[in-house]
């Protein structure tokens, strides 16, 4: 009688017949063709974790289990949004299997499981999708889609090398519109590229602080150690978590880490750019602690195909004008509405929203919006005359909607999706290196990207690739890389 081999006992076979270098990571779900309903892990169920959740939901995944450091079961009364958000999630997976430690809960799973989606912080996500990949699970990771520079490259690699499938949370990726406006750029519309202008309204949370505020009771529902993780330890308050933590340095990435992975995309992957080799902020108001109230950032790219001959730049803005910390509220006071962005040279008139894109070419503009709402214009000169309009290159996602391309990648009725971690980690790279430019505004930062390191700044090592607190240590994660 034969016996039934298990996905993991498989694994193991095959690997003692042809040698355990071939078979280092177990298998991903594609391998084992067309699943029912993939079953899914949620690390981060409250906030963005329960938007997430709702998407895999809706594109045919099955919560199987939730991991989150708040657990509803131990709470009082429901004294928030945010908490009222994580009762509703574990009431709408009242089956799933909770824990406080995604780290135990993928261990213990282990095959029950086909994929994970990593809804936390910015400095969870590279232990929480490094481990699930290397368990074989697919993974669809918020952005940005790490905390460091070498966090992404390890990311990367570990997705090409697990052959798991990846998208990013960067959900306009998905929308006709973005890819049809890269398949222009792309055709030369606007002729060669020589500068992308990008911009955002927020921080909408506390940044610019020069000191922690005060320690505060920690809530009975919320594993503060777990919380903390691999960052350095702070005192709990309500000003750090759930929703400030983005102005934080040791948790977070600032305005440029929030946003930048939505609204830089456009431009990002119409150029195909290869990294910068240069970064520059302007003078801000950053601290040790924090980054700054406002910023302004120019990355230099060598030329390629779709840039002008001396290369192309990408600049950022983020921030309201003149505003400032107030410690006692604990929040950003504004002077006025009025944010940073483009000079009137960019925008000629154009109406511009809280977050947008203009690319510059050398026969005209394209301006962007990435929530679809008049969601690009032209203004070229008579070059587009003539211009042959492109046939479609680029794949569309089913729905424009990127849980949707995820789950249909898994399925392999795709072959992968759009804002897999190829291309998702060297733009999230190129993201953190402004995070490290921010940190020494005014200086001009020359960037080795295949030694991964800063050219004569040896001191900025550490915001490349930072240490991790007791418990957390990568060496076993990236040992096969």
């Amino acid at each position: 009688m034969k016996r039934k081999l298990s996905r993991r006992t498989f694994v193991q076979a095959a690997g003692a017949a042809v040698g355990s270098a071939a078979f280092s990571y177990p298998i991903p779900t594609i391998a084992r063709g067309r699943l029912e309903k993939p079953t899914l892990l949620g690390i981060g169920a409250g906030g963005k974790g329960r938007a997430d959740l709702a998407g895999a939901t809706k594109a045919g995944f099955d919560v199987i289990a939730l991991a989150d450091v708040v657990d509803v079961k131990k709470l009082g009364a429901l004294q928030d949004k945010r908490t009222k958000s994580m009762a509703e999630v574990r009431n709408a997976y009242p089956q799933a299997q909770f824990g406080n430690d995604y780290r135990e809960l993928i261990a213990d799973l282990g095959d029950k499981i086909d994929a994970v989606t990593v809804s936390t912080p910015d400095h969870h996500h590279f232990h929480a999708s490094v481990q699930a990949m290397n368990a074989g699970k697919h993974v669809y990771c918020q952005k940005p889609l790490t905390h460091g520079i070498w966090e992404a490259r390890m990311m990367a690699a570990i997705a090409a090398k697990t052959g798991v499938k990846t998208q990013m949370g960067n959900q306009a990726h998905a929308h006709d519109h973005m890819r049809r406006c890269v398949e222009l750029i792309r055709a030369g519309m606007i002729g060669k590229v020589k500068e992308v202008h990008t911009w955002t309204n927020r921080p909408i949370w506390a940044q610019g602080f020069a000191s922690p505020p005060p320690a505060t009771e920690v809530p009975r529902a919320i594993d503060w150690k777990q919380w903390i993780g691999p960052a350095p330890f702070v005192d709990y308050n309500p000003a750090i978590a759930p929703f400030a933590w983005r102005g934080w340095w040791d948790f977070g990435t600032g305005a440029l880490g929030d946003m930048a992975c939505h609204i830089m995309d456009l431009g990002y992957w119409a150029m195909k750019p290869g990294p910068p080799t240069s970064v520059v902020a302007q003078e801000n108001g950053a601290t040790r602690y924090s980054p700054p109230i406002n910023s302004k950032i120019t990355w230099q790219f060598a030329p390629n195909e779709y840039s002008a001959s001396d290369g192309f730049t990408i600049n950022w803005y983020d921030g309201f004008v003149d505003a400032k910390f107030n410690r006692e509220s604990w929040k950003i006071d504004k002077a006025s509405n009025e944010y940073n962005h483009p000079g009137e040279d960019i925008l000629e008139g154009m109406d511009f929203e809280k977050f947008g894109s203009v690319i510059v070419g050398e026969h005209g503009k394209l301006f962007f919006n990435r929530s679809g709402k008049n969601a690009w214009a032209l203004r070229t000169d008579t070059h587009v005359d003539g211009f042959k309009w492109p046939e479609p290159s680029l794949p569309r996602a089913a729905g424009q909607d990127n849980y949707q391309e995820w789950y249909d990648a898994i399925q392999g009725t795709i072959p992968r999706c759009e804002s897999h971690f190829a291309l998702a980690g060297p733009m999230t790279e190129t993201i953190l290196l402004g995070v490290i430019a921010q940190r020494v505004p005014g200086d001009t930062l020359e960037w080795d990207a295949t030694k991964m390191e800063i050219v004569d700044r040896p001191e900025l090592g550490k915001y490349i690739r930072r240490d991790y607190s007791p418990g957390w240590d990568a060496k076993d994660l990236v040992k096969h890389i």
